[in-house]
């Protein structure tokens, strides 16, 4: 079932979201080339314990770092370690905490330097194609009207959606009840109600939409080794229109 959080709830939701956007905003600022993943790590869990929060993905099924960095082929749950970024990559940064009990989720792709045309551009379809799908969250909507508002986008872009790996419910748990796929067929599935809150997050490859794990168990990498760019945003629902809560 669907989790419908009270105004109350929201509220904590809000603050919760905030603080972590401003966070993200901070990490987005530290990274240029010769910063190491794991020295966005390490300020990432500063920073969060820093306003009595703490990192959501450490430890959660025994992932080992508070932020997950997936640098151009990698599309999510790239571990932090000692590599130095370089002029040209993309980095995705994915950030969740829990703050007094209320968890909140959002990411963002960040290029080093210059990059490509072709690059830039996929960084921009992504991004855009998240507040696409947040458009579409809004009650009497059904939920795969979020999912095909996205794919549609990507693919009229030149674009794929990755299908392995797909958006949440987020709240009172890091994930909750439903899935949200970034593709599929409009008008099916459950109906949207104020209250519902997700984690929306389209990831898009510049080709295949297949995915393989690497030997680590965790990084998720994209089958042609073709560079991939993530976007999320913690979503509420509610009868004025969508609201994003991670924001600073």
């Amino acid at each position: 079932m669907i989790c419908i959080k009270p105004e109350k709830d929201l509220e904590q939701l809000r603050i919760s979201g905030k603080i972590l956007a401003c966070i993200l905003k901070k990490l987005e600022g530290f990274i240029k080339p010769g910063v190491s993943t794991g020295q966005i790590n390490q300020l990432a869990e500063e920073l969060v314990r820093k306003e009595s929060a703490q990192p959501a993905f450490k430890g959660y099924k025994g992932f080992p770092a508070s932020v997950c960095t997936s640098i151009n082929e990698e599309i999510v749950h790239g571990i932090p370690g000692e590599r130095e970024l370089k002029e040209g990559d993309i980095i995705g940064l994915d950030l969740g905490i829990t703050y007094q009990g209320y968890f909140s989720d959002a990411a963002s792709t960040i290029a080093i330097g210059r990059v490509s045309h072709s690059i830039q551009k996929l960084i921009e379809v992504t991004k855009n194609a998240l507040f696409i799908g947040i458009k579409q969250a809004i009650p009497q909507n059904k939920l795969s009207d979020i999912s095909h508002s996205i794919q549609d986008y990507v693919e009229k872009n030149g674009f794929s959606v990755i299908r392995e790996f797909v958006g949440h419910g987020i709240g009172y748990k890091l994930h909750e009840e439903p899935e949200i796929p970034n593709f599929g067929r409009p008008h099916q599935g459950p109906v949207l109600k104020s209250g519902m809150v997700f984690a929306i997050e389209p990831m898009v490859s510049m080709g295949t939409w297949e995915a393989e794990i690497l030997e680590n168990g965790w990084t998720a990498v994209t089958k042609d080794r073709l560079p991939s760019a993530h976007f999320e945003h913690t979503v509420a629902i509610t009868e004025g229109g969508p609201q994003i809560l991670t924001v600073c």
